[in-house]
């Protein structure tokens, strides 16, 4: 069996451009959510003639749903905030005629007001409805899948101790922002998804990538929580969390 510290160095190394999660296999596990968020994304896709995709990532998840679904929308674009991600999407989205513009998240959106049958967003880190429902044209749609209120929140208080949990990533504030701006929402599903780790290696690249679980973290600042963490899983073979997701589509009226 590897070593703490043969571990923590293997999970420290491994690049975290992107969204491809591959190299979890095996080493940790995360339920998915009912609704298949790629499948939507990809049949609305196919009724779209211009779509957009905000905080795309390495645009893993745009790619494979235009192509499992043959969409091909007449004009396709993105937005990135991380350059590293935002170069690899133009990778990943050349074939399909993608374009990727580098913005904050927090940004207004780099595009016409109406410009967009189809705005889609996996996991956003912000959400700007009211620039949302400006580029939508009338009776076009946002569909997007969001990381819940209080998401691993398990493995959060494992490696910071008991931390508050706020509403501001609820479904429900989600709900009243998109109605503040003008849309109307027309499915909200919601689901709790277990994720478990099997090694500490999974843990410390789980938390380099996914950097809202624990703010701020490094694995020289954690090292001490991560011990703890590899003691654990020694002992009762994974680490058990809860991954909070839910599923918003709003229409803006025709």
């Amino acid at each position: 069996m590897a070593t703490f510290d043969e571990l923590i160095a293997e999970g420290d190394a491994v690049p975290v451009a992107g969204w491809d999660f591959s190299w979890f296999a095996g080493r940790a596990t995360e339920e998915r959510p009912a609704w298949g968020y790629a499948r939507l994304m990809g049949e609305r896709a196919t009724r779209a003639r211009v779509m957009l995709d905000i905080q795309t990532g390495g645009g893993e998840v745009l790619a494979a749903a235009l192509r499992a679904s043959g969409a091909r929308p007449e004009v396709l674009a993105a937005t990135e905030s991380w350059p590293p991600n935002a170069e690899l999407a133009r990778r990943n989205l050349a074939a399909l005629g993608g374009t990727v513009a580098e913005v904050a998240d927090d940004d207004d959106l780099p595009f016409e007001s109406g410009a967009f049958d189809l705005v889609a967003s996996r996991h956003p880190t912000e959400v700007g409805w009211r620039e949302i429902a400006r580029v939508l044209r009338p009776g076009g749609s946002y569909l997007s899948q969001q990381v819940g209120a209080g998401s691993n929140r398990e493995l959060t208080d494992f490696m910071m101790g008991t931390q508050p949990v706020t509403v501001a990533r609820s479904p429900q504030v989600a709900v009243a922002a998109a109605e503040a701006a003008g849309l109307a929402v027309a499915d909200l599903r919601e689901q709790a998804l277990q994720v478990e780790f099997f090694d500490v290696a999974a843990v410390a690249y789980f938390l380099r990538k996914v950097l809202w679980t624990v703010p701020g973290f490094t694995v020289a600042a954690y090292t001490e929580p991560l011990r703890r963490m590899h003691a654990h899983i020694a002992a009762a073979g994974s680490f058990t969390c809860h991954s909070q997701r839910f599923l918003i589509e709003a229409r803006k009226p025709a």
